[in-house]
Parts: C-alpha cells; sequence; structure tokens
C-alpha cells in the first residue's frame, strides 16, 4: 500500500518574523498509525505532517514610518501655529518657544523677581520688583511678541530684542525706598498760594526742597538691567536732591490766575458789573488744592448761596424814564436824566452750582438772567420869562410854573434889553466892569448865565432891593436863586423879557 506524505500547519502556531516560523514541526499521528508500542511495520514510512507554507503578509514598515513622520510635521505645524519664535525676548526676557500666554507669566514673573541690591547708604539692603511696584502689561507684551513674530515665520527666529514699557510704582517705590534707608529721605516743601487780607490779594509761599532717592533714574536702571539680561543689578541709596512736587513757578502761575479773576469776579448784567465780589469774599468761597503736585482752584457752593441770596434785593429795579430838556422846536438841550431799564432776576436756583464750577475754572464772570422792562423818554419845554414892569422871573416846564421870584432889572440909564433870547454861556464867577473907564466896579459875582452880550441873571451881594430897577442892565437875583437858574438852564433855554 501506498502512503501519501502531507504537511499540514498546527493551527495557532506560532511564526517567527516576516511571517515565517520558528516552531518545528509538529507531526500528528492519525489513529491508524503505529504507536511506540507498536511500531511500523517493516517497509512502511512513518505519516508525518508538515507545516503548511504561511501566505505572505503585506509589509506596512514604510507606511508606521511615513504616520510618525507625518504625526511630527502635523504636531510642530500646530506648535509653530501657537509659540512664539525661537531667540524671541521682551524687554530682556526669553519667550521663544512659549505660547502666549505662557510669556506673559514669565514676563511678570521675571520682572517681580528682579532684585535691586542698594548700595553707599542702602548697606546692601535687596528690593524686588514687586516691593518696587513694578509692572507691565504682560498680557499685551506677549500678544504683541507672538503676533510680530510667530513661530512658524522662520525669518523672525533669533530677531532683535522688543521693547517694553515697564514702570515702577512712585510712591509704592518710594515708600520701599524710605523703609529700606529712612536716612536719605527728607520730605520737600511744596509751594503754595494764600490771600493776603492786607493787599486783598494771593501771594505765593515759596518751596523748599528735600532729599531722596531718585525713582525715576531708579525706573531707568531697572529697566537697562532688564535689557541686559540681569536678573540682579545695584542702585546707590545715597541722598540726592528731592525737588517740590509743586515749583515756585507753578504757584506763581496760580496766584496770578487768582488775582485776574479778583478784578473782575461779580455778577453781570450784560457788560455792567452789577454785584462785585469784594476780594475778602471771594477768598472766603476759594481754596487753593494741591493734587499730587498739580494746584488747583475750588469753590465752595454752599458760601455762594448766601451772596445768591440777596442777589435779587439789589438787581432788580424799576425802570428809570430817560429826561430831556428841550426847546420849543423840540431840540434837546440837555440830557437832565438818563433812561435805565427796569429789571428782574431771572431763577437763582442752581446758580450758585454753577459759579463754583465756573471759578474752579478760573472765570469770575457770571452772567445774571435777567428780564428787562424799556424805560420811556419825557421831553421837558423850559423856558424863562421876565416882566421888566412887575420885576418878576418866571420859570416854565411844559407850560406850568415852577418858580418865581421878584428881580431887579436894569435902571432906566442902563436898562435890560427886551426880546426873545437864548442862554448861550455860563460862568461860575467874575469880576464886572472893573476895568479903566468903567463907571462901576464889582467882584467876584456869582452864577451868571448870560443870554445876550454883556446881559445875564447872577447872583446879588451887594443888594436886596428886589422887585425895584438895581442894575446896570443885568437881572439880578439871591445868590442861591441865581444859583439855581444856572443848574436849571442849558445852553440854548429860552429867555423872553418884556414889559
Amino acid at each position: 500500500m501506498k502512503f501519501v506524505t502531507d504537511v499540514i500547519s498546527v493551527p495557532g502556531a506560532a511564526t517567527g518574523a516576516q511571517g515565517e516560523t520558528d516552531a518545528p514541526t509538529a507531526v500528528i499521528a492519525p489513529t491508524s498509525m503505529p504507536t511506540e508500542a507498536q511500531p511500523p511495520s517493516s517497509g512502511e514510512q512513518p505519516l508525518a505532517w508538515a507545516p503548511i507554507e504561511p501566505a505572505p503578509k503585506k509589509r506596512r514598515l514604510g507606511l508606521w514610518i511615513g504616520l510618525g513622520v507625518g504625526a511630527v510635521v502635523l504636531g510642530a505645524g500646530a506648535a509653530s501655529a501657537i509659540l512664539i519664535a525661537p531667540g524671541t525676548t521682551v524687554a530682556g526676557i526669553p519667550v521663544g518657544w512659549m505660547t502666549a500666554g505662557a510669556a506673559a507669566e514669565a514676563i511678570s514673573a521675571h520682572i517681580a523677581e528682579t532684585e535691586v541690591v542698594l548700595t553707599g547708604a542702602g548697606d546692601g539692603a535687596v528690593l524686588t520688583g514687586a516691593d518696587l511696584g513694578a509692572t507691565a502689561d504682560a498680557a499685551a507684551l506677549a500678544d504683541a511678541a507672538f503676533a510680530e513674530r510667530p513661530m512658524w515665520n522662520l525669518g523672525m527666529w533669533m530677531g532683535e530684542p522688543l521693547a517694553a514699557d515697564i514702570a515702577l510704582d512712585e510712591a509704592q517705590a518710594t515708600d520701599a525706598l524710605r523703609a529700606a534707608v529712612p536716612s536719605s529721605f527728607e520730605d520737600p516743601v511744596d509751594a503754595g498760594v494764600a490771600f493776603d487780607a492786607a493787599t486783598a490779594a494771593y501771594v505765593a509761599t515759596p518751596s523748599v526742597a528735600g532729599t531722596g532717592i531718585d525713582v525715576t533714574a531708579l525706573n531707568a536702571a531697572f529697566v537697562e538691567a532688564l535689557s541686559k539680561g540681569d536678573k540682579t543689578f545695584e542702585y546707590s541709596g545715597d541722598p540726592a536732591e528731592a525737588l517740590p512736587a509743586v515749583s515756585d513757578d507753578d504757584a506763581a502761575a496760580t496766584t496770578a490766575e487768582l488775582n485776574t479773576m479778583l478784578t473782575t469776579i461779580g455778577f453781570y448784567v450784560g457788560e455792567e458789573r452789577t454785584v462785585p465780589i469784594d476780594p475778602a469774599v471771594a477768598a472766603a468761597w476759594l481754596t487753593v488744592v494741591d493734587d499730587d503736585g498739580q494746584l488747583r482752584i475750588e469753590a465752595d457752593a454752599q458760601a455762594i448761596q448766601s451772596t445768591v441770596d440777596y442777589l435779587p434785593a439789589v438787581v432788580d429795579r424799576a425802570p428809570v424814564n430817560a429826561t430831556n430838556i428841550v426847546d420849543s422846536a423840540g431840540n434837546v438841550l440837555r440830557a437832565e436824566q438818563e433812561g435805565a431799564t427796569g429789571r428782574t432776576v431771572g431763577d437763582t436756583s442752581g446758580i450758585a452750582d454753577r459759579f463754583a464750577e465756573q471759578l474752579a475754572a478760573g472765570d469770575g464772570v457770571f452772567a445774571l438772567d435777567v428780564t428787562e422792562t424799556p424805560f420811556e423818554t419825557v421831553n421837558l419845554f423850559r423856558k424863562i420869562d421876565v416882566d421888566l414892569s412887575s420885576q418878576r422871573a418866571t420859570l416854565y416846564e411844559n407850560g406850568a410854573v415852577v418858580n418865581s421870584w421878584a428881580v431887579s432889572t436894569g435902571l432906566p440909564g442902563t436898562p435890560t434889553p427886551t426880546g426873545n433870547f437864548k442862554v448861550f454861556a455860563h460862568t461860575r464867577m467874575q469880576d464886572m466892569g472893573c476895568y479903566p473907564g468903567a463907571p462901576y466896579c464889582t467882584e467876584n459875582v456869582p452864577w451868571i448865565t448870560w443870554f445876550t452880550t454883556n446881559i445875564g441873571f447872577h447872583g446879588t451881594y451887594w443888594h436886596n432891593n428886589y422887585g425895584n430897577r438895581m442894575s446896570h442892565g443885568c437881572v439880578n437875583l439871591p445868590i442861591d436863586l441865581a444859583k439855581y437858574v444856572y443848574d436849571w438852564s442849558p445852553v440854548g433855554l429860552e429867555v423872553s423879557v418884556h414889559n
């Protein structure tokens, strides 16, 4: 009998690398196959099961390598989209290979941890950026660094340092330095402004320099140290001159502003300063405030209110009619009374607050809102009548008798001329007839109102015989009545002399 030999692979048999088996071929005895207890008959070959040749597997090594490289490339691309370019520094602080968020934290931490070692009077005292209130807008700086120098832009790698605005908090830094080196500090005295009651004006008080450690210079040294990449630097703690925040020039300028305001301060109706304010009262309203080295003016609305309360009493008035003296033709000879409009101040609520705001801005002119009532114009036609027969002068105004007195006119040899005349001049006092060859001489004749050549009304001190002819042609009056006529009669007044 002929045996057929077949090679069969054992299911689940282990395989070696690249799909080849490393295990020995397993021989499976068939049920009819002899065993050790029953050896095969002579001439027969044992049945051997050979492993099945495995099907060749696909080789994927290149794919896996490709996937790995792709992952690296994708990762690098993603990183380049969120990281800052290598070699980038902000104010000397390295931020390359960082996200914007990490860079902001690095900037803040670096600034806070930078140390200042004081020398000289400072005697080795150490202050950190945090002690000095050192700050920067770290988030904005980091965002700007990334926007300008993203990692994907190879041209931005290892670029020039980026500048940053780093500032020390002046008050915090000064307090920290004062605590570290108290001997270096002596406070300066600011110039000021005060009201001098004796001169009713503002005067400047002088400043006095002090000593301290210059925070501005320290700030510059801090920034310079960072730019060099230093986290520790030395700075002198010795005293330097500390100038006052308010200089003499500052105080002088504020003094000039206040004194100028005092010359105009008040409540106005139009161009008229209807209610002027006394400088001492104004000074009680005003305060000069030193606001961190900046002088400014404040005004107290409550103090102003007491003046506002009586504004109606001093502003309100009835109209005053204009009065003109005219001749018979209506020509104005003299304005006897200037007209004035009546006025009533409006609502005063809120005036004190508004004026306080104006004064703080340096404006002392407050315009009042008033209601005006127009005035009327009244014409007065005046004339004087001299009756030689009755020796009487009568003064008329708009046809009504104003006054009437006995007078003394010219004697028969020196009569008073008759006719219609007009006053042409006034003389306060003069001598009459006192010239060589004159028939008389009367000195110091007062209150002369001339109405024709060498003839006029005048005062008489040498007689009191009024009602009788006594003169050389003039109209004699008692001195007080002569002054009345002098004042009452403008140039152009009509005078009628008749028998």
